[in-house]
């Protein structure tokens, strides 16, 4: 089974009008490559900028990019079908990030919230899952989309359901004053479009997760966006909440892509507020099709709010940060059996994706089996060295 039937499905709907920027990699100089992409090529512009941070922290990000020439270029189709091909060779997508640090925001829809809820009070255990949503709904009564978090209202509700025995940790942060900002996973440790996506071996309940992720400086302005792909192990999460970073931080687990468009006159962040994700899963061994949506119009805390709450007097990242905000759309259709819900098989296709930022798709298989992670910030230092541009990091 394909990635995708076209190719070209990559891009935005408006690619012609966008400022698409990525990483690639390339074997002839045995490392990563920020680009371009511009009139149907993808130019090779790390001369200018290294590193994706040092385009990122510059001033005026896509003026920079319309001003730098490039030196070599790709044909755009052949470096697309190189990255949806198992077997492609030469240039290659990666995740457009390097520098940035991974964050991701949690419970930021109301949706969410259930869903975390559900797993909370199931114990992390998929066959009872369905029979607490129903309890819940019921208990829960309240419309949690109209709730403001931090809000008197919010309070008051948050005590209506302590009331009620249904108090937790996910309340707090769905309802409070405070979101939920974690890190996903280490600096160039993100997979890019057409690798494949890990889930420990360990979970039989998982989920992918189809968010919208901003690119915010080390000054936490906003600068662009792209698609992302934060895989959960829901089963290990609704044992603990404290072992979230084995539910989210296994190899593979983080990805992004296919490229970021940065915001121009052609795109801002109210394009991201309004912004409709599809999530489509497929799976080659039997014949499932997952279709659903999620929604940027219905997501609790604006997007500005939390690249503030995340970058500001108190936590610093001097090279900016990838923030995933959430998501609205928890798979719950029985795959395997009754009240069995949703949870992926091996060499499922996962595919999200926004007209604005085209799609982002991956093959799934078990964290273990996966690529293992290898090339960090050192080797990152190393090629930039062997190519004379390990002394440009930051110049600018």
């Amino acid at each position: 089974m394909h990635l995708l039937e076209n190719h070209a499905d990559v891009l935005p709907v408006d690619a012609d009008a966008a400022t698409l920027v990525g990483r690639v990699l390339d074997p002839e100089v045995n490392g990563p490559c920020v680009v371009v992409v511009r009139d149907r090529r993808v130019h090779d512009i790390t001369d200018d900028f290294p590193t994706m941070s040092d385009l990122l922290e510059s001033a005026d990000p896509a003026a920079q990019v319309a001003a730098a020439e490039g030196t070599r270029s790709w044909d755009l189709d052949d470096v697309l079908r190189n990255s949806l091909d198992e077997r492609g060779t030469g240039v290659r997508l990666l995740a457009p990030v390097d520098l940035s640090v991974l964050k991701a925001a949690g419970v930021t829809f109301a949706n969410s919230l259930m869903e975390r809820l559900i797993e909370e009070r199931a114990g992390g255990d998929k066959h009872a899952a369905t029979s607490f949503r129903a309890e819940l709904e019921q208990l829960v009564g309240a419309d949690l989309t109209t709730v403001r978090p931090g809000s008197a209202d919010a309070d008051a509700l948050k005590a209506e359901l302590s009331a009620k025995g249904l108090w937790s940790q996910y309340l707090e942060v769905g309802l409070g004053p405070d979101p939920e900002v974690f890190t996903k996973a280490p600096v160039l440790s993100a997979v890019g479009c057409g690798q494949d996506i890990g889930v420990a071996s360990v979970s039989t309940w998982n989920n992918p997760e189809p968010e919208v992720a901003i690119l915010v400086t080390s000054t936490g302005q906003v600068v662009g966006a792209t698609l992302g792909n934060d895989v959960n192990l829901r089963d290990v999460e609704g044992r603990s909440a404290l072992l979230l970073p084995k539910a989210k931080d296994n190899n593979a687990s983080a990805a992004v892509g296919p490229f970021i468009r940065l915001f121009d006159d052609a795109f801002s962040l109210d394009d991201v507020r309004a912004a409709e994700v599809r999530l489509e899963v497929l799976g080659e061994d039997d014949g499932f099709v997952l279709d659903g949506a999620s929604s940027m119009p219905l997501i609790s805390r604006d997007p500005e709010e939390l690249a503030r709450y995340t970058v500001g007097d108190s936590h610093q990242y001097p090279d900016g940060i990838l923030l995933y905000l959430g998501t609205l759309f928890a798979p719950t259709a029985d795959r395997d059996g009754a009240d069995m819900g949703f949870t992926h098989h091996p060499r499922d296709i996962v595919r999200i994706s926004s007209p604005q930022l085209g799609t982002l798709v991956n093959r799934v298989t078990s964290s273990e089996a996966a690529p293992p992670w290898e090339f960090g910030i050192r080797d990152l230092i190393r090629s930039l060295s062997e190519r004379g541009l390990a002394a440009t990091v930051g110049v600018r």
